[in-house]
């Protein structure tokens, strides 16, 4: 795949007295690996006592089986991170846990506060010294700072304080909450397990361990799991639904289910307008594995060419866009993927990815493909161009460097060298997920974002270069 930005964060959090909630937590983790993959942690509580193992690395490097049987309780928060607001060192990884009355609050966070450095400022005139540079330290050290006596009365207090995107797992002790922000920009959703509850970022973490899904917690809402029940609070009102509309592009799993609709679907059904709205004649239509396949086959479907294999992906490498450089991404494109040459020579090809970014990396797979002996390269992208960064959790490039916000999509077809390239429309991307386009957050595509974003960030990462 070509997207060069990276992921949301992943949260998961399990209410279960009949069954081992650490190795639970694990697996959910395993099926969230997507969502980030520089640190991992889980941490436990059985009503008095709390402890948590995290680390740098993913899921399978950090935890072992002895680490598992360690940590013992019925309650367990597990995360998932990339970077977004801080770098990428182990102070920083999540859950993050701040002592609070006798006891501990930790905290899990998939999205990106605007105003961290506003509240953060003023916790430091209060003497709090923060040892990470992440925005959820800051939230875990006004939860803990609240005079409220109960957790959930503290929730209350604090999340009106926070602006920016936020899908929250939040455990004591004694209970385990679940929080979106008030436009519903980052997923969470709720299902039952055994004699209890659990809260994930999508609902794969649900299917992995046998958990039924209940429901999605609406922007603004808290779910509150405690003794073995679970409840459902409104913490601010709801403002205009803006679900990350690339949720439904890329970064989710295509087995999960938002808005009441599979992505498989969604995204299949992307492809198939791309053959609608850009025919061409061509032998065969491949993805760029593995965020591609469904929109790939959509397209072959609607398109009535073969589909087939022309890359394999090495799945034991990591993501090329973690990597800091671009020397180092260009070089993890030859790691990742290997061209079927057989396959490949003579023919005409429909390549159809996510998104381009940078375009750096699809140029590489063009040439990579044009050296295999491809006679022609026909890009299609599932989505329209990405023109303006996001501020709420996707960690994009400043704007000089997003491709589209700058270059026609001619000039764009000239740098990555492919014969033709057509990015989807945004009416027929908003029609593939069955819902209104007013329920998404398309900053990334029109610049419209839901929530005002301070001038000095939109300075620092707006910024075009100077003609």
């Amino acid at each position: 795949m070509s997207f060069e930005i990276n992921e949301s964060c992943g949260v998961f959090a399990i209410y279960a007295r009949e069954d081992d909630v650490a190795k639970l937590t694990y697996y959910a983790l395993y099926a969230l690996q997507h969502r980030g993959q520089e640190s991992v942690g889980i941490a436990v509580a059985d009503g008095q006592e709390s402890v948590m193992l995290k680390d740098m690395g993913m899921v399978s490097q950090v935890f072992s089986e002895r680490d598992l049987q360690s940590l013992k309780g019925h309650m367990a928060l597990g995360h998932v991170r990339y970077s977004t607001t801080g770098s990428s060192f182990w102070e920083n990884s999540q859950p993050i846990q701040v002592p609070r009355r006798g006891g501990s609050v930790y905290v899990a966070h998939n999205g990106n506060l605007i105003n961290t450095d506003e509240l953060r400022g003023q916790l430091q005139a209060q003497g709090v010294r923060f040892r990470s540079t992440s925005d959820t330290e800051v939230i875990a050290v006004l939860l803990a700072r609240s005079d409220a006596d109960d957790v959930v009365e503290a929730a209350k207090e604090v999340m009106p304080m926070l602006q920016g995107a936020y899908s929250l797992g939040v455990m004591t002790e004694e209970k385990i909450l679940g929080i979106r922000d008030p436009y519903g920009i980052r997923p969470l959703c709720v299902g039952k397990y055994m004699d209890g509850y659990v809260i994930s970022s999508e609902s794969c973490g649900l299917d992995i361990i046998g958990a039924e899904y209940v429901r999605e917690i609406a922007p603004g809402e808290m779910a509150i799991i405690a003794d073995g029940e679970l409840r459902f609070e409104r913490v601010m009102e709801a403002r205009k639904p803006s679900l990350c509309i690339f949720e439904f592009i890329y970064f989710a799993r295509p087995d999960s289910v938002m808005y009441g609709t599979y992505l498989y679907h969604a995204r299949k059904h992307m492809g198939m307008s791309l053959a609608d709205e850009a025919p061409v004649q061509a032998d065969v239509v491949m993805p760029i594995p593995d965020t591609g396949v469904p929109a790939a086959i959509g397209y072959s479907q609607a398109s009535g060419i073969p589909f087939g294999e022309g890359l394999i992906k090495n799945r034991y490498v990591g993501r090329t866009f973690i990597q800091p450089t671009q020397a180092i991404r260009q070089l993890g494109v030859r790691l990742k993927l290997n061209p079927l040459v057989r396959d490949i020579r003579g023919k005409r090809l429909v390549v159809v990815d996510d998104s381009i970014v940078r375009g750096n990396t699809t140029k590489e797979i063009v040439k990579m493909l044009r050296d295999a002996g491809a006679s022609e390269v026909h890009m299609r992208i599932s989505s329209p161009p990405d023109r303006f960064p996001c501020f709420y959790g996707i960690d994009t490039a400043i704007r000089q460097e997003l491709i589209a916000s700058s270059r026609s999509v001619e000039e764009i077809r000239e740098f990555i060298g492919a014969d033709t390239l057509h990015y989807l429309s945004m009416e027929n991307l908003v029609r593939a997920t069955g819902r209104p386009r007013e329920e998404f957050c398309m900053a990334c595509f029109d610049g419209r974002y839901p929530i005002p974003v301070p001038d000095e960030m939109k300075m620092a990462k707006c910024r075009l270069e100077a003609v």
